[in-house]
């Protein structure tokens, strides 16, 4: 009998996987990604032909050489056996990147109806200070695609392409085709609404492409097709308010995000909603080319619920059409299921019953308040519009895990009283924004804030607010179509460049700057990046991993001088720290218009410096301005993951035999994947073992047989390092037999 290992780092995955008979397998179609030899336009036309049972779901030629297939898995097994097919490629999920809100909701229908009492609401329009438009751009969104009917969206729509239903219409899904989305009429919104709301450029062209089908998921073969599509198109910029897990460079939709970089188009990526933890930013936000956005929050008051005793702080988030929430005074909490709710606070549980019959069963039992807890990881924010019968008791979501307390509290505490308290927030990075750095070549992500929380944009139907990196995204993408009007001679290096070099540095909530991977060179500033008298075009200095008892490494920064004069730069001498040694230029002088390379040098002793990630900034002046330089290096080792983005489902091509997929960001001896019983924490079984890694994607074949007993299980997934260590991640797996 064995017991669950102590060192656990919590993967927060929950998978399911339904055992399929072989008939199922059979009849089901798959997907897959064929990287080709040769011209991928011939070898569709050789398919078409010869496999006409296979269907060529899309095409590859700019951003990667190959065809996306869909068929059989007894016809896809065929493709293997090809002679011009190289590799066979899995296909990866993708979702959008603003937190959780219930799809089915009912949107305002003027933009008044959302702003009118809602000071903390914030439109798109307020980013731009500047007289430009964005005037003869185009900016391609890679996502549930719109609804270009809109009023505010229809004049600025200019077509696209449904890579979900492979048709010309990239409208959202509807509530008849499965479960609606409004994700990317809300990202083309921000971007360029030219209506009652204004986007951050109202005059730019919207191109849509739908790459993420019902609930806003979709996958890497949808996601490659539609960048491809949108290069093809002419695009200037492409937006993925998108990702997944997997916190690592090399991942292959983010190859094809530095391949469309190359090829002139301007890639703007969401850094993903996992934050506040380090090492969250996912796939493809890890790519180099592209430029990372976390979110920006703007100072609030926000209510919590508190409890003195425990010293226990809730923060809830107001649902879309709820009253405010105004108590001023303790209530007692119990949960949705008591008869007797009177004057009391309702707990109730998110599950398959709409949030607007929730509530009003709870004020209909004389609640004072509701709060609804969710049922899975992370926030929601839900809706209670008006159905006819206004609810006027407030309305809010909290965590499963607050909502899990809060149960807890109800049940344990004789007299369960809960008061409310008011805070102000500080502005600063969103708690929710994923934080850097990448894993493997250890760059400083994200590149640059913009606002993310709170921000009102066009739905189908109306106007609804929502929050995620996926509303920071797009914010960054209307200021590169700005940039792109003001100076039109400049290439995507100079615009990124002095987006960075004059973003404004972001402190925390006790006022000092925050990390650079909480948030990369600060919040952007349209004005001033136009108006740079200076491009540092790559400010973020990476230093890498150190090993070896003394290193020095040297970081190359390029300066351009826009103005129409000389300009002077010096560094200032950084404060002495054991284990530091930095060789910065003497004072230089650049000549207008033209640039220059100078070398930034440091040298560690590693024993004299702890283990982990060291991270601050240069500062380096020039004629009264000072810009700060983020850098960072990772002293032997972190608590970064070694392992992410665990898979586990059925192979393709096959009927009985499954695949596991996992990321290894560094060098292991081993990998042991062990079942254990969830309640009472014994071990069960081992799933697999493996000595056969490598540094990235991982993956492996078991038997059908060889999976065991239906049933919920807590998966231990242990690495042994190459030093000898061990470290061990969970995660929830759910292995359920045929229905």
């Amino acid at each position: 009998m064995r017991y669950l290992r102590l060192a656990i780092v919590a993967f927060s995955i929950i998978m399911t996987i339904t055992i399929q008979s072989p008939a199922q397998a059979q009849e089901e179609d798959q997907s897959i990604i064929i990287e080709v030899e040769g011209n991928p336009l011939e070898h569709k036309k050789y398919l078409e032909t010869y496999h006409p049972f296979i269907t060529v779901i899309a095409t590859y030629n700019k951003l990667f050489n190959g065809l996306a297939l869909q068929g059989s898995p007894n016809d896809l097994a065929k493709m293997g056996t090809l002679d011009f097919v190289k590799a066979v490629h899995t296909v990866q999920t993708y979702q959008t990147n603003s937190i959780k809100t219930n799809l089915y909701q009912k949107p305002a229908s003027t933009v008044e109806d959302v702003t009118q009492g809602n000071p903390d609401i914030v439109l798109p329009s307020t980013l731009n200070n500047t007289t430009f438009t964005g005037k003869g751009i185009t900016v391609g969104v890679v996502d549930t695609g719109i609804d270009h009917t809109h009023p505010d969206l229809k004049e600025n729509y200019e077509g696209g392409y449904d890579l979900v239903d492979l048709d010309k219409d990239p409208m959202e899904t509807l509530e008849t085709e499965g479960m609606p989305t409004n994700h990317g009429s809300h990202v083309a919104g921000i971007i360029a609404a030219d209506g009652s709301l204004k986007g951050v450029a109202p005059d730019a062209k919207i191109r849509a492409y739908r790459a993420l089908g019902p609930g806003g998921s979709g996958t890497s073969v949808q996601v490659i097709a539609a960048m491809e599509q949108a290069v093809e198109d002419g695009v200037d910029i492409i937006n993925l308010s998108l990702g997944n897990s997997v916190n690592g460079p090399d991942y292959p939709t983010s190859v094809a995000v530095n391949r469309a970089a190359e090829l002139g188009v301007a890639v703007v990526i969401a850094n993903g909603n996992s934050g506040p933890d380090n090492w969250t930013v996912g796939a493809p936000a890890t790519a180099t080319k592209a430029l990372a956005v976390g979110a920006f929050a703007n100072s609030q008051t926000v209510p919590m619920l508190y409890d003195s005793f425990a010293g226990k702080k809730i923060p809830i988030l107001p649902m879309v059409g709820s009253v405010p929430w105004e108590l001023s005074m303790d209530y007692q909490v119990a949960t949705g299921k008591s008869s007797n709710l009177e004057g009391k606070i309702a707990l109730i549980k998110r599950g398959e019953i709409p949030f607007y019959e929730l509530a009003k069963e709870a004020e209909e039992k004389g609640a004072i308040a509701a709060v609804i807890y969710n049922n899975e990881d992370g926030l929601f924010q839900g809706a209670i519009h008006d159905q006819g019968q206004p609810i006027t008791i407030p309305v809010v979501s909290v965590t499963k895990k607050d909502g899990e307390w809060l149960s807890q509290f109800a049940s344990e505490q004789r007299h369960p009283f809960i008061e409310t308290i008011y805070e102000k927030t500080s502005s600063g990075t969103a708690a929710f924004s994923s934080r850097g750095p990448v894993t493997v070549n250890w760059e400083i992500k994200p590149d640059v804030l913009a606002p993310g929380t709170n921000i009102l944009s066009t739905v189908p139907g109306g106007y609804m607010p929502l929050q995620g990196t996926s509303m920071a995204a797009p914010h960054v993408a209307g200021v590169i179509a700005l940039l792109k009007e003001a100076k039109p001679n400049w290439s995507n290096e100079q615009i990124f460049g002095a987006l960075k070099t004059t973003a404004q540095r972001v402190n925390d909530e006790e006022g000092q700057p925050a990390d650079p991977i909480v948030q990369g060179m600060g919040k952007v500033n349209p004005k001033a990046a136009i108006e740079t008298p200076a491009i540092i075009y790559n400010p973020s200095l990476t230093f890498g991993k150190i090993n070896e008892y003394r290193k020095t490494t040297t970081v190359n920064l390029t300066i351009e001088n826009t103005s129409k004069k000389p300009r002077k730069f010096s560094f200032n001498i950084p404060m002495k720290q054991a284990g530091l040694s930095w060789n910065l230029p003497l004072p230089f002088t650049v000549k207008a218009g033209k640039k220059i390379e100078i070398p930034i040098e440091l040298s560690i002793t590693s024993p004299q410096m702890k283990k982990g990630i060291h991270q601050g900034w240069l500062q380096l002046s020039s004629e009264g301005e000072t810009y700060y330089l983020p850098y960072l290096f990772i002293n032997e080792t972190a608590e970064y993951p070694k392992a992410t983005g665990f898979e586990f489902s059925l192979k393709p091509f096959s009927k009985d035999e499954y695949v596991y997929r996992l990321y290894l960001t560094e060098e292991t001896r081993s990998v042991e994947v062990e079942f254990y019983d969830p309640q009472t924490l014994l071990y069960n079984r081992t799933l697999f073992q493996t000595e056969d890694t490598q540094v990235g994607m991982n993956e492996g074949y078991i038997n059908k047989r060889e999976i065991g007993e239906p049933g919920s299980y807590l998966a231990i997934i242990t690495l042994q390092l190459e030093d000898g260590t061990y470290e061990s991640y969970e995660t929830e797996l759910v292995i359920s037999p045929e229905l």
